[in-house]
């Protein structure tokens, strides 16, 4: 059993990323900026200047913003912040916009001079909104994690100003307390009722957009191809994550529970290993552990990968859902090492060029790759340390994909944008 304090810690990180949101983050970050400059200002500012980061840019240009009537991109997050967010409500910013103020939207994108920007910043998450009324002015600045408000001014005076550097953990949990071996010892003695609202919470959201990304018509249908076209449950755990970010990705309004930052990330850790526990008729708790799990495999990738970044996090979000299934299916430390160790082989290269439909089908393959994984572990088939970017060990491994994608992948995310802008 893990100690106090290390349990602790580790509810702690669960706690600080398992988060609810209506809509994908990086836009709805963009209208709770947007919110918190209306109410600073005092107003709807007539003119706004967004300058926003380019892994913002790419996130948000092809996305359906929730409640605006299916609109997409800068614009469109930042006028829905602006008419009709709630300041205070993070996340949530969107989640009680009406039918009313979306019909006020347009009229705002009307009338209003609003132009983008994409200067260099260090920080790959970086939203600063000036916006001017009737003689006044005011800015607002969101950095480093979705809803870290970060600087306030109206009118020359400094509101709030908080220490930050380049950091996507600003201000967060600190996560060089992960490691698999304690991931696992935590997931099998942490009493259940620690993790039980959160992970329930997650199952219950995630699954009802899951299953409505099965019933309608949402992006490019995915999941529902999926299970058109084979069967079985590893088909199942694929579509049923696919499905989920096809609603999300499309403009459903139902509210997500997010993981490292990313709904289809949460989606990916969590509906696939609920779906496989079904199957198996595993115990209540024993699916919440080993979504708990999937959900610490997650945040231990992706912590030296970064909340942005041209590695795609479905990707880590799939491997770690192979692994709660590889511990639904009896897999121990080796086990799960060797899960992750293979499906990195296969998998790490897979680039974010935005979010947008086409995220569903990364996270069907990042969901099979990771079922992979502990299928090649069971018949004795691994991948060696040296093969690739393959470490010495698990750690190591986990270790060279972030370097991968947060020093080896800046190129790579530079080229993605100027495709995607035309520059």
């Amino acid at each position: 059993m893990l100690n106090e304090r290390k349990t602790e810690a580790y509810c702690a990180i669960l706690a600080e990323e398992l988060l609810l949101a209506t809509g994908c983050t990086e836009p709805i970050a963009v209208a709770y900026c947007a919110a918190k400059l209306r109410e600073v200002l005092g107003g709807k500012p007539e003119k706004v200047l967004a300058e926003i980061s380019g892994n913002i840019l790419k996130n948000v240009k092809s996305v359906v913003v929730p409640n605006t009537g299916g609109r997409r991109g800068i614009d469109a997050a930042i006028a829905v912040g602006i008419v009709a967010g709630d300041a205070d409500a993070e996340l949530q910013v969107l989640a009680k916009v009406t039918e009313e103020d979306e019909g006020h939207i347009q009229a705002y994108l009307d009338g209003t001079d609003i132009t983008v920007a994409c200067p260099e910043t260090p920080c790959m998450l970086d939203i600063r909104l000036t916006g001017w009324l009737g003689g006044h002015k005011a800015v607002t600045r969101v950095a480093n994690n979705h809803t870290n408000l970060v600087y306030m001014e109206k009118d020359g005076q400094v509101l709030l100003e908080k220490p930050m550097s380049a950091s996507a953990e600003d201000n967060l949990q600190d996560k060089s307390v992960l490691n698999v071996k304690d991931i696992l010892t935590f997931i099998e003695t942490v009493p259940i009722d620690h993790i039980r609202p959160l992970i329930s919470r997650q199952i219950q959201c995630n699954g009802a957009i899951a299953a409505e990304g099965l019933r309608g018509d949402w992006g490019a249908n995915i999941g529902s191809t999926l299970l058109s076209t084979g069967s079985g449950i590893e088909t199942e755990a694929r579509a049923w994550g696919a499905a989920g970010s096809d609603a999300r990705m499309n403009g459903c309004e139902m509210p997500v529970v997010i993981c490292s930052g990313s709904g289809n990330q949460g989606i990916t850790a969590s509906v696939p290993v609920w779906r496989y526990g079904l199957f198996m008729g595993a115990s209540e708790e024993k699916i919440l552990r080993a979504v708990a799990l999937s959900d610490l495999i997650t945040i231990h990738q992706k912590t030296g990968i970064g909340r942005l970044s041209a590695y795609c996090g479905a990707v880590s979000a799939g491997v770690g859902a192979g692994c709660g299934i590889a511990w639904l299916r009896g897999a121990d430390y080796d086990g799960v090492s060797h899960t992750i160790c293979n499906a990195v082989a296969m998998i790490s290269g897979c680039i974010c060029d935005g979010a947008k439909a086409s995220c569903a089908s990364k996270i069907a393959m990042a969901i099979g790759t990771g079922i992979l994984g502990y299928n090649m572990y069971l018949g004795g088939n691994n991948f060696r340390p040296g093969d690739g970017i393959e470490g010495t060990d698990v750690e190591d491994t986990i270790r060279n994909v972030g370097i991968l994608a947060s020093k080896g992948m800046h190129e790579t995310d530079r080229v993605i944008l100027n495709i995607m802008t035309g520059r």
